[in-house]
């Protein structure tokens, strides 16, 4: 009986399922867009859920697939999805009023997804109103003097354990280097060693994909609604640890009764301020603990993540490149001759090629393979006059445009020059920390991490990339782009520009 019942379910499943196919399908045939057929339900994240290649790689081959389209649809349970492939088209989605939703509805109770990465609407808008001041040029100033000690300490720590010269596990220190140097910087907790940082267990796990987060993120892509009906949480597990330890930093401030200019002067502010209200009064938000600890997780993973990822990447180019690590090694000793062996904030600003090759290295590696976003109002693209229906869900290619030989030539070789010339304009074809509205907030934070950390370690170190058997692969990622299967090896530098 039982066995009967299970088969009638399997069928009538099979049935929606072949005729959801064929509505999203019919769909964006009718609107004269291709569809990508080869699930036409569960669209690319079928072949995420149940192979081994990251997301960015599945939509890579729709790309490729189809090099004339303005953009492809593809299948998903309830609202249509699409991937927005032409240029102009892009630039509409990621400049436009309509789009500024990522696409992803806040869970009740999943309190620290509800951060601006997450945020959607006027609670975004107002969020990220009060936290910009946290990464202008004055803050960042301030910061500074915490991004060099740190690498210094990161230095000091691999000539001081010679088996970390080796390449063994290169990118987890690099993670650990920038989690201890984010908690310093941005909340101001200070460790003896950046190996000690309070936080760092906990990034790690955040950090790692497994096979529950990734269902969960095929879950939010393939239906917002279910996923929000199933009430499932993204990281409900890093609750306790994170708002016991946000909560325990506020409030030693508070006793402290000093200003570091950081985060959480600001959200000591922003409290103080009482509620938190937009310009025309239509939005009201109770700058709770759990609130701007939520801004906090965001920040503390942003932080991370691509930082380790930008440094990394680059660190494997230069390791492959000897003519270019020598121009980089001369450019950079130079620079700590004529600032006493030091490398203060106006340092940073002469190293010139240096810029070019970390910008070279994430437009191979960024550290986001595309983006989202979600249709707010009917509108129509203007590139194929394609018609956007509200709810519609958008996906938006990152690395797709920096690896097509349409818009850089030679892409696949590692080439700093090409943005040698101050008059370049990339615009939306490289956008290794996104584009538009939703541009990441702590972008220029990030950058001047990831500068200050390189110059230090060229001026330190020869790097050599060893490539394992296979070349460079990618780990299975959602939204990141994560190299493996290469490592670095370090040898301290014996001479040096005097």
């Amino acid at each position: 009986m039982y066995l009967i019942i299970l088969i009638l379910l399997m069928i009538c499943v099979l049935i929606l399922a072949y005729f959801k196919g064929l509505y999203n399908e019919n769909y964006w045939k009718k609107r004269g867009v291709k569809f990508e057929n080869r699930n036409k339900v569960l669209g690319p994240f079928w072949d995420f859920l149940v192979g081994d290649r990251a997301m960015f790689q599945i939509l890579t081959d729709i790309y490729v697939k189809y090099p004339e389209e303005p953009a492809i649809g593809f299948g998903t349970v309830t609202s249509p999805a699409l991937y927005v492939k032409d240029v102009r088209n892009v630039q509409y989605v990621l400049q436009g009023p309509m789009f500024i939703d990522r696409g992803f509805d806040y869970v009740e109770d999943d309190y620290l997804a509800d951060n601006i990465l997450f945020m959607n609407g006027a609670r975004w808008k107002l969020m990220r109103q009060k936290m910009t001041p946290l990464f202008t040029s004055a803050k960042l100033k301030n910061m500074y003097y915490i991004m060099d000690k740190s690498a210094l300490d990161f230095i000091d720590y691999i000539n001081k354990n010679p088996e970390k010269q080796q390449a063994r596990n290169t990118f987890d220190t690099l993670t650990t280097f920038c989690c201890a140097a984010v908690g310093a910087a941005v909340f101001g907790v200070n460790s003896e060693s950046i190996f000690n940082s309070p936080f760092l267990e906990m990034s790690r796990k955040a950090l790692k994909s497994d096979l529950g987060n990734n269902l969960k993120f095929a879950v939010a892509n393939i239906s917002p609604k279910i996923f929000k009906a199933l009430k499932l949480k993204l990281f409900k597990k890093f609750e306790p640890f994170f708002f016991g330890a946000m909560k325990q930093v506020f409030r030693q401030r508070e006793q402290e009764n000093v200003k570091k200019h950081d985060f959480v002067d600001i959200c000591l502010s922003i409290q103080k301020n009482g509620v938190m209200k937009n310009e025309d009064g239509s939005l009201e938000m109770e700058p709770t603990d759990e609130l701007l600890a939520a801004q906090g997780f965001f920040f503390f993973i942003a932080g991370v993540e691509p930082v380790a990822t930008s440094v990394f990447g680059t660190m494997v180019e230069i390791g492959r490149h000897p003519e270019i690590q020598k121009r980089l090694q001369e450019e950079v000793d130079l620079t700590f001759d004529k600032y006493d062996g030091q490398l203060p904030l106006d340092a940073l600003t002469e190293l010139e090629y240096l810029d070019n090759v970390i910008n070279e290295a994430l437009r191979i590696y960024p550290p986001i393979g595309f983006s989202t976003r979600r249709c707010l109002e009917d509108t129509v693209l203007p590139v194929g006059n394609i018609k956007i229906d509200k709810g519609t869900a958008l996906f938006l290619p990152i690395y797709e445009y920096h690896h097509d030989h349409k818009v850089f030539e030679n892409p696949h070789v590692f080439n700093p020059d090409r943005f040698s010339n101050d008059k370049q304009n990339y615009s939306v074809i490289y956008q290794p920390f996104g584009f538009g509205t939703r541009t990441c907030i702590g972008m220029r934070y990030a950058k001047l991490q990831v500068k200050c950390s390189l110059a230090h370690i060229i001026h330190n170190f020869e790097l050599k990339t060893i490539i394992g058997e296979g070349g460079i692969k990618y780990s299975k990622e959602q939204v990141q782009v994560r190299i493996k299967n290469v490592d670095i090896e370090y040898s301290p530098r014996k001479i040096k520009c005097q």
